[in-house]
């Protein structure tokens, strides 16, 4: 984007605005507004047209550094769920946009993460599976997300940033899942990516798939449009019952 700069050299408060989204076809995704722990949350929301079908909740980046719902990996994930007819929803944490509250360091936002699939599953309680997807920041939360709620059969994991937040709460890791990065990302550095995901490969009962992609740094910068085929290609792969364990997950 003209005067943007898309560059490891961004400062904090730019971090993730080099991927700001003004997505222009809102229009046919309904705006809501839902219940949080902190006050109300605003999201963008898509129904399938299938009673059972799958849901997938999208969590955007850092809130103190530029991450909103419209980030457009966060969008571009969105649309790669929507597409194949699943449920979707992504939304702002608390104090971004119309979103109530304040930002609380991860704690109030994976409640803010767990009240969204609340409130997408009161609508949908003929869904039989569900789906995290997170970027960076994002990553993090989903991954305690997918802890917590055991009908998330799979995840799908952006720059997530090992050397910047513990996971150690993956012990042991419930469902398979993509975990997908740069090469070139000094934010998270691959080395940090690398030893999260030989620590999920000890794991048994479960699958962990991991991309690299050549030349990527945290933003995608030029490489936005791989990144979603990978992400794409690997939730293919899933729904046609590979890179998983075959066992199913029911909600509730």
């Amino acid at each position: 984007m003209p005067g943007v700069k898309a560059t490891e050299d961004l400062g904090p408060k730019e971090e993730f605005q080099a991927c700001a989204f003004v997505c222009h076809v809102e229009y046919f995704m309904p705006e809501v507004i839902f219940a949080g722990p902190a006050g109300r949350l605003e999201g963008r929301y898509q129904p399938s047209k299938e009673k059972s079908a799958p849901i997938a909740i999208v969590l955007h980046p850092h809130p103190q550094f530029g991450g909103t719902m419209n980030n457009k990996i966060v969008y571009d994930l969105f649309y790669m769920f929507q597409k194949r007819d699943f449920t979707t929803l992504r939304f702002n944490f608390r104090g971004i946009g119309r979103s109530q509250g304040e930002f609380d360091h991860g704690t109030g936002e994976l409640s803010d993460a767990a009240a969204a699939l609340d409130w997408v599953q009161s609508l949908h309680p003929d869904s039989k599976s569900c789906w995290v997807a997170g970027y960076s920041f994002g990553s993090w939360i989903g991954m305690q997300l997918l802890m917590r709620r055991p009908e998330i059969e799979g995840f799908i994991s952006v720059a997530p940033q090992p050397n910047t937040y513990d996971f150690s709460f993956l012990a042991p890791c419930p469902s398979s899942g993509l975990i997908i990065h740069g090469d070139a990302d000094k934010v998270a550095p691959p080395k940090d990516v690398q030893t999260l995901v030989d620590k999920l490969h000890t794991q048994k009962g479960i699958t962990i798939t991991q991309k690299t992609i050549p030349g990527a740094n945290h933003f995608f910068a030029n490489h936005a449009e791989l990144l979603i085929e990978e992400c794409a290609d690997y939730l293919d792969r899933r729904l046609a019952g590979e890179l998983a364990d075959p066992r199913p997950k029911r909600l509730r």
